[in-house]
């Protein structure tokens, strides 16, 4: 949503109307699922995708319709065979689509935009809510409130962590989290770190990279990490706070350290453990880890050898193995949640 956020804010400095198309319900099987938005200007597609081929050139021209119109509306798309509105896909299902017409012009408007803005900046969960009924929007954060159209308590009280539809007072609300990145703290900055950390930048992940060595930790190897640390690896609480919803790759180098910052990192509540190396060495470092006092359940916490099996062998492949692996995880603990 980040580059959506960045257009929307363009249109408004520029006074320029736009329609932001999101999906709100998705049945059967279909190119994107609810949440995903597309962010239309007289033009054209500015940012964001709602499943490309047809559908998205139907709604890209609804889109633009609506501006010259200035006006929100709620639409059903059928991407089956003989049916009203059929876009000739074989996907076999059907998406609802929300319009949101955005006036450049209307203060509401840009002050929902520049907060949407400031909370991502800081990265900070928020929703995006917007009322169907009256075709009125606003973000919440637990921290800053409301900002837009006031919104019922108990829509507030009953926001999750996955977009979700929900009737109140007769009017009818969509609710989207707009997710921020999912922090990873990677150990290690050799040649799997250096091709896994660009992969990771491009699906969202927000990467940190640590490393004891001086020669790794160079801005110029992960140009698109968020930080890349000097660390002493016996003390990493010193450096770093790692969350509940955090995900932790181990790579030190020679594996050498990989025993340390596991006996470390299981301590925090992170989310995801996950640490490069073959079943031989996976069965020797748990057993030093249970002569430590770790616990079957504790050891259970760790994904190893990391990645989704794929016989990669290269640098890049097992990136690629271990990236797969990480959004399959991210997406079971949104629906989790």
């Amino acid at each position: 949503m980040e580059k959506i956020i960045q257009m929307l804010e363009v249109c408004l400095v520029n006074k320029q109307d736009c329609v932001l198309a999101t999906i709100v319900e998705q049945k059967g099987s279909t190119p994107r699922g609810a949440g995903a938005s597309m962010l239309v200007g007289k033009e054209g597609r500015l940012a964001g995708t709602v499943g490309g081929g047809a559908i998205e050139y139907k709604c890209e021209c609804l889109a633009k319709e609506l501006i010259d119109l200035k006006a929100s509306r709620l639409e059903q798309f059928y991407l089956k065979p003989n049916e009203i509105q059929d876009l000739g896909m074989v996907c076999g299902g059907d998406v609802t689509i929300y319009f949101q017409f955005i006036e450049a012009d209307q203060k509401e408007n840009q002050a929902i935009v520049n907060q949407w803005k400031q909370l991502s900046i800081k990265d900070e969960q928020c929703w995006m809510i917007q009322d169907i009924t009256s075709h009125t929007w606003s973000v919440f954060s637990k921290t800053e409130g409301v900002v837009g159209q006031e919104v019922p308590s108990c829509i507030l009280e009953t926001l999750k962590e996955k977009p979700y539809q929900i009737h109140s007072e007769g009017h009818h609300y969509f609710t989207l989290p707009l997710r921020m990145k999912s922090r990873v703290f990677v150990f290690g900055g050799g040649h799997v770190s250096q091709a896994l950390v660009p992969i990771l930048s491009t699906v969202g992940f927000q990467c940190t990279v640590l490393e004891d060595r001086e020669a790794f930790c160079n801005r110029e190897l992960f140009p698109t990490a968020e930080q890349v640390m000097q660390i002493d690896v016996s003390k990493i609480s010193e450096y770093i706070h790692i969350k509940e919803q955090d995900f932790v790759c181990i790579m030190t180098r020679g594996h050498k350290d990989d025993l340390e910052v596991q006996a470390q990192v299981l301590h925090t509540p992170a989310a995801y453990i996950g640490v490069i190396g073959s079943r031989r060495k996976k069965a020797s470092v748990f057993e030093k880890l249970r002569e430590r006092g770790f616990t079957k359940r504790d050891l259970q916490r760790i994904t190893t050898p990391i990645g989704v099996d794929i016989k990669a062998e290269t640098p890049a492949e097992i990136a690629i193995s271990i990236t797969a692996q990480m959004i399959e995880k991210r997406a079971i603990l949104r629906n989790q949640s």
